[in-house]
């Protein structure tokens, strides 16, 4: 495989952020922003880690990691702009196959006028994608985890544990393309999260690792308590069908589903049920937040009791460990 004729395959023939100045085509790229503040993030993909062949084309390797991205630009209220990405290829992958990775990523970026300005592509010995997002947010308007206080409503996005129902679908066989599509090519609630910038407060984080990883997150930053009802918890009736032994904890720890979990004033919860329509994103209430000791805590109500969620969600560095 040649670098540079692979560089030139994938360079966008027109580019869509006016405030690009140079894209790919040099050493780096440049880009101007005076009026709004700048958000990045960066997630990378390791093969037969994050994901196989087995499970996805390459199409939805490149698909899913940006939607991962995407993610994280959601739960900080932010407009996605720019992507770079890079990549260690190993031998056994084509041209042909590292294109279509590009051609998944494309597709979703041009859902949100996204526009690729760099990365870079280097041998190894497994496929690794890597890619740095860049969007913009109102001055001062960029969510964050330590936002939540005692009062607030919690809430979620969409449904919880499709993406592991999904990969557990895929590796069985069982034909359910809803949850095989939230495996392979979630939905990050960008629509949603880029409409709250009228609001005073929320706070916003992505489920990517489960939510009683998330839950735990927002607790800890906000040093409060978050009280989660199992029962208003959202899930899709076909996992508690097809799984009626495990869907529990995946809706809890499963992750990757790229939903959002928040807290937000009960004086603005009718507000927020009103941009998630405008968004066309389903949301709801799964508990309440109380004011805590110095450090933050979640508990669970399920049936009546009560118990601790500690964090139980997907640990990259531990898996890789065992």
């Amino acid at each position: 495989m040649d670098e540079f004729s692979f560089i030139d395959s994938i360079r966008p023939s027109a580019y869509l952020q006016p405030s690009l100045i140079k894209g790919v085509s040099d050493d780096a790229a440049v880009f101007r922003q005076p009026s709004e503040d700048i958000v990045t993030a960066v997630d990378t993909m390791v093969e037969d880690v994050h994901f196989s062949r087995e499970t996805m084309q390459p199409y939805h390797i490149g698909y899913r990691a940006l939607a991962a991205n995407l993610s994280d630009l959601a739960a900080m209220g932010s407009t996605p702009a720019f992507y770079l990405v890079s990549l260690v290829v190993p031998s056994d992958w084509t041209q042909e196959e590292l294109g279509e990775v590009y051609r998944g990523m494309r597709s979703l970026a041009s859902e949100y006028h996204m526009d690729l300005i760099g990365g870079d592509t280097v041998s190894g010995k497994q496929l690794c994608v890597s890619i740095t997002v860049f969007g913009y947010v109102v001055k001062d308007k960029a969510r964050y985890r330590s936002a939540a206080q005692s009062g607030d409503i919690v809430f979620a996005t969409g449904t919880l544990g499709d993406a592991r129902a999904g990969l557990e679908c895929i590796l069985n066989g069982v034909n359910d393309p809803y949850l095989i599509q939230r495996h392979r090519t979630p939905d990050p609630r960008i629509n949603f999260a880029k409409r709250l910038s009228s609001f005073s407060r929320v706070a916003l984080n992505d489920v990517s690792d489960g939510i009683a990883n998330e839950a735990n997150e927002i607790a800890e930053a906000s040093k409060v308590e978050l009280h989660l009802n199992f029962e208003q918890i959202p899930y899709t009736s076909q996992i508690s069908e097809l799984f009626p032994s495990r869907y529990e904890d995946w809706v809890l720890s499963g992750g990757e589903d790229f939903e959002l979990i928040g807290t937000v004033s009960e004086k603005e919860w009718p507000h927020i049920v009103e941009v998630a329509k405008q968004a066309n994103t389903p949301v709801v209430e799964i508990g309440r937040v109380k004011e805590s000791g110095q450090n933050g805590a979640v508990y669970l109500y399920k049936e009546g009791k009560r118990s601790i969620l500690n964090k139980s969600g997907y640990t990259h560095l531990q898996e890789e460990r065992d």
